[in-house]
């Protein structure tokens, strides 16, 4: 069958075409892809092209569909898997699956599965990895954000604390514990202070850093300090560009102690050095954000490493079981990663948008596989709306749930959008 899908020839090489997808056999599974969220991974993955890790070196011959975070719809189901899964079905996708210590992947490695087609054939590793997980939602952008969220849920997962005396590694976030989530009012950065916030292992204190204040001012209308403090957290915004000395005020929110656990979200010296210099005694700081940078470095003190015990460790996505653990979330309304949207479009403007993620502003873009439409800003749809009566309708049902995306809206743009056809 014919699918349009984005798909990745070089560096910076990246073209939405019509491409023939091949007939399923028994062990396959072929899909519908209704949404996609963005990732910037995969404009590290452009900019690198066959040198990246995850992609295969002969792209220029056979390209590869680009894009991970994705949800949809299961269209065909081979022989072999009719026992597990039916036609109908809605799926979300675990993208790195690891088969047999590979680092195969969903949106780097395969041409005929990416997360930014209309249609694709499901790989045999992500089928004997058992990473097409059930999806039990009409709304879709969940199913897409429960990748990113699991990359959230992972790093909480993987920080880890010891008992003096003790070489046992106890895995997880204090509890009751003091938390500093660094530059981190991006879409990311939000993710990990609804889940903080709302997951069942909470800190008592939790300090939010940025340099920009409007990013600041919306995460605090967002996650407000009162509601912190329903959930039993102090919750503290502090812009580190407006304070002379970062470390010695971040470190008075702890009493002086300092932090047990610290995450940085970008690949920046003066930041991660600040993450280390704000740890308390067996402080643990996850480097959450990838540099594109192989050579990228920045100092740690280890006089602190060898006397208070701090460490560091990193993580790059999350496995199928923080994945499962997002989707529960989501659908208990336990958390809402829609505040990391900021811009939706089409499948026609997925290619464009990934090769501009480092320059564009806002949060996550979020692309509908089956419709046509420029990548816009959700701050514009009101704009836009004086002209064009889609637009109104949306923005009016955006305004309805706070100035976020939502299930209403989607369903709206599914209904009204020009097809991509």
């Amino acid at each position: 069958m014919k699918t349009k899908a984005v798909r990745l020839y070089g560096k910076m090489d990246l073209r939405m075409e019509e491409m023939e997808l091949p007939e399923i056999d028994a062990d396959g599974i072929q899909v519908k892809i209704i949404s996609d969220s963005l990732c910037m991974s995969s404009y590290k993955a452009c900019v690198e092209g066959a040198d990246h890790k995850r992609v295969p070196e002969d792209i220029a011959e056979k390209p590869i569909i680009i894009g991970h975070e994705c949800c949809g719809k299961i269209v065909k189901v081979g022989e072999n898997w009719k026992h597990k899964f039916k036609e109908g079905d809605d799926f979300a996708i675990q993208p790195a699956h690891f088969y047999k210590g590979t680092q195969q992947a969903v949106g780097y490695s395969y041409q005929f599965c990416g997360g930014d087609a209309q249609y694709s054939n499901i790989p045999m590793e992500t089928l004997a990895m058992d990473c097409l997980l059930p999806y039990h939602s009409d709304v879709y952008f969940y199913g897409s954000l429960a990748e990113p969220m699991s990359c959230i849920i992972g790093t909480f997962h993987a920080m880890y604390h010891t008992t003096p005396g003790s070489y046992e590694h106890k895995m997880g976030i204090v509890e009751g514990g003091k938390m500093a989530l660094l530059a981190a009012v991006g879409p990311m950065g939000l993710g990990a202070i609804d889940y903080a916030l709302h997951c069942d292992r909470r800190p008592s204190v939790l300090v939010v850093t940025d340099i920009d204040e409007e990013k600041l001012a919306r995460a605090a209308s967002i996650y407000t300090v009162e509601h912190a403090k329903e959930m039993g957290v102090e919750l503290h915004y502090v812009n580190t560009a407006k304070t002379p000395d970062a470390v010695a005020t971040l470190r008075e929110l702890t009493g002086g102690k300092g932090y047990d656990d610290v995450i940085c979200f970008v690949p920046v010296k003066s930041v991660v050095e600040q993450a280390d210099a704000i740890l308390g005694f067996d402080g643990c700081l996850n480097f959450f954000a990838g540099p594109i940078d192989s050579q990228f470095k920045a100092e740690m003190n280890f006089f602190n490493v060898h006397y208070s015990y701090t460490h560091i460790v990193g993580t790059s996505g999350g496995n199928t079981e923080d994945m499962r653990e997002g989707i529960k979330l989501m659908n208990e309304g336990r958390i809402n990663p829609a505040t990391m949207i900021t811009y939706v479009g089409g499948l026609d403007s997925a290619a464009q948008t990934t090769m501009s993620l480092n320059k564009m502003p806002g949060g996550k873009k979020l692309i509908y596989n089956q419709i046509s439409m420029p990548m816009t800003a959700i701050s514009d749809f009101a704009k836009l709306g004086e002209t064009d009566p889609m637009f109104k309708k949306l923005a009016e049902l955006v305004a309805a749930h706070n100035g976020l995306w939502n299930g209403d809206a989607e369903k709206y743009l599914l209904a009204h959008a020009k097809p991509i056809e």
